[in-house]
């Protein structure tokens, strides 16, 4: 068990990894890694029934994650780093060629603590319904977890999961949608609205949770409560309430580092702003 404290001292850490990986690599997209880092370490450090040594691709006997918009690969990175699954010092290796840790992950090289390849978006939402019913099958009683982001929904394959997952009956899942209102081309009301997302999500028979991603103890609160939600025959979703770019005053408030490595005078910026916690790679 880790405390507040401590989760929101990896998270400051993990931040820190996200910028310099981006930067080191001269691609990448901060913007929502930054944003999603509170809610990521609590599920890899606090949530989640998984550990390094457990892993298989199965994942039978213990819980599992996918990471359906999978531009946020160096959040995902940093956090299976910090988690033990493979050496922190590989996140240097981001985003180079022949990598474990591609742009978008991909499962080619056999990186421990990956399943699937993603980043094609829209996609990652049936992949973890799959499973779900997969452990249902198999009698395993440990859940599903699933992040996608709001911009994502604009894809036409999440409604499809989404009417399906409530009407199986697929109660072992958990799905959080990172909704900070911002993708690549602009706020998602200008792109294309999504309108009542809770209105819609529950309309289709999801149990709805909402909480500020960016608060670590309404994450770990939220996220326990929606574990206790799940086996009554819905699944579950939370909309998690995040600011792109969370961390680094410059980069907040925009989506313009949706995608957009921050140059070396940016990096130091960001830099001052996020003191490495645990140690940098």
């Amino acid at each position: 068990m880790k405390t507040i404290s401590e989760l929101e001292t990896i998270a400051a850490q993990v931040r820190r990894d996200i910028i310099r990986m981006v930067s080191g690599a001269k691609s990448g997209h901060p913007g929502g890694a930054l944003g999603c880092a509170d809610f990521m370490t609590a599920l890899f450090f606090e949530i989640m029934d998984t550990a390094p040594e457990s892993f298989t691709v199965e994942g039978r006997g213990e819980d599992m994650f996918f990471l359906s918009n999978g531009h946020l690969s160096a959040l995902l990175y940093s956090v299976m780093a910090r988690r033990g699954f493979f050496p922190i010092g590989e996140l240097a290796s981001f985003r180079q060629i022949g990598s474990r840790l591609q742009g978008h992950p991909t499962p080619t090289h056999g990186l421990p603590g990956l399943r699937i390849a993603s980043g094609s978006l829209g996609q990652g939402l049936s992949v973890a319904i799959g499973a779900a019913l997969a452990k249902k099958s198999n009698h395993d009683d440990k859940l599903v977890f699933a992040l996608t982001g709001d911009g994502e929904l604009q894809e036409g394959q999440n409604w499809e999961a989404l009417m399906f997952a409530p009407a199986k009956k697929v109660d072992n899942l958990i799905v959080v949608v990172d909704y900070n209102k911002k993708q690549i081309d602009g706020p998602t009301d200008s792109v294309l609205s999504l309108g009542d997302l809770s209105a819609k999500m529950s309309a289709f028979g999801w149990q709805v949770l909402e909480m500020d991603g960016n608060k670590m103890e309404e994450v770990v609160s939220t996220l326990g409560h929606a574990k206790q939600l799940t086996g009554n025959g819905k699944p579950v979703v939370v909309l998690m309430h995040t600011e792109m770019g969370m961390g680094v005053d410059f980069m907040m408030g925009t989506h313009k580092w949706h995608g957009t490595p921050p140059n070396a005078e940016q990096t130091e910026k960001a830099l001052a702003q996020l003191p490495a916690t645990i140690g940098d790679y």
